[in-house]
Parts: structure tokens; C-alpha cells; sequence
């Protein structure tokens, strides 16, 4: 009896398919462009690290592909508003911060502030938007890198929420 009740399980589970068409987006939207964002901060590889994360991740989670500006039903942009890599985050045994590793081991904080829409090219609507979006990122001292990729982990994760919240 068990082995006909987990045999029908598995048999109904593997006909029924779970996802939201467009991941939350409009049914017509069914290809994404997403384009370098605008970088006004002095770091300028970070626009294309942003973008080559965005690329990978948001239109296979958002269920559509990607596809030119031209040619898209939706397009994702912003700008990059500010990357301030010296937030300290480490705080010495007197409750004060610690502003510097030459005395003892400190963690940093980095914090990227982007604005972000996407746009309905059809119908010409902003489909979501985020204006001053903050994401950070931790890292040991000296290992900038490792923080700057978990915070734009942070952002593509926020893309996707905010575009999948509109359903």
C-alpha cells in the first residue's frame, strides 16, 4: 500500500509543473534585455562584474531569456549610484570602532547604492523600480573582492524579489 501511495506521488509530481510564467512579469513579457548600468563610482570594473552577475542569474530565474534592447519585451537598467568599500564593521572590547588592522584583526563592510528599473517596452510602463537600493557585502581585511561579489549577489537577488513581487 505505501509503495502504491509513493508511486502515485512521484507519477502525479513528475505531470505537474511548478514555476510562475515570467517569474511575476506580465505573461507578454517573455524576453529581458539588460543593459550595462550608468557607473558614476571610481570603480569602473565594477559595472561590468554588476552586469555579467545580472546576465547569469536574473532571466533563468525570472523565466525569460534574454535578447537585445531592440527585440525585448522588458528592459532592465539603472545606474550605480555609490561604492564605498571603508565601512568599518569591526568594534574593539571598549565599544569603539576599530579604524585600522594594524592593531588587531578587523571585518569591513562595503555598500553599493544602485537605482534600478525594469521597463514593458509594449505598453511603456515601469514594471519595478528601486530607487537608492543598498546592498553590502563583509570581507576580511584585504579581501575587497569576496564583499563586492556578495553584494552584488545582494542586488541580483533584489532584481529578481522585486520582480517576481509583482504578481
Amino acid at each position: 500500500m505505501c509503495v502504491l501511495a509513493v508511486s502515485m506521488s512521484l507519477a502525479t509530481a513528475s505531470c505537474w509543473r511548478y514555476g510562475f510564467a515570467g517569474g511575476g512579469l506580465p505573461s507578454h513579457v517573455k524576453s529581458l534585455a539588460i543593459l550595462p548600468f550608468e557607473n558614476q563610482t571610481a570603480t569602473p570594473e565594477l559595472q561590468k562584474q554588476l552586469w555579467d552577475a545580472m546576465r547569469s542569474d536574473v532571466s533563468s530565474r525570472l523565466g525569460v531569456h534574454d535578447a537585445s534592447e531592440s527585440r525585448a519585451d522588458a528592459v532592465l537598467k539603472g545606474t550605480i549610484l555609490r561604492y564605498d568599500v571603508d565601512v568599518p564593521v569591526g568594534y574593539s572590547a571598549t565599544g569603539g570602532r576599530i579604524q585600522s588592522s594594524a592593531v588587531s584583526p578587523t571585518e569591513r563592510k562595503l555598500e553599493l547604492a544602485l537605482n534600478i528599473e525594469i521597463d514593458d517596452q509594449t505598453t511603456g510602463k515601469v514594471l519595478w523600480k528601486r530607487d537608492g537600493l543598498v546592498a553590502d557585502g563583509n570581507y576580511p581585511e584585504g579581501a575587497e573582492l569576496s564583499g563586492r561579489k556578495q553584494a552584488i549577489k545582494t542586488v541580483v537577488q533584489q532584481i529578481i524579489e522585486g520582480a517576481q513581487s509583482q504578481w
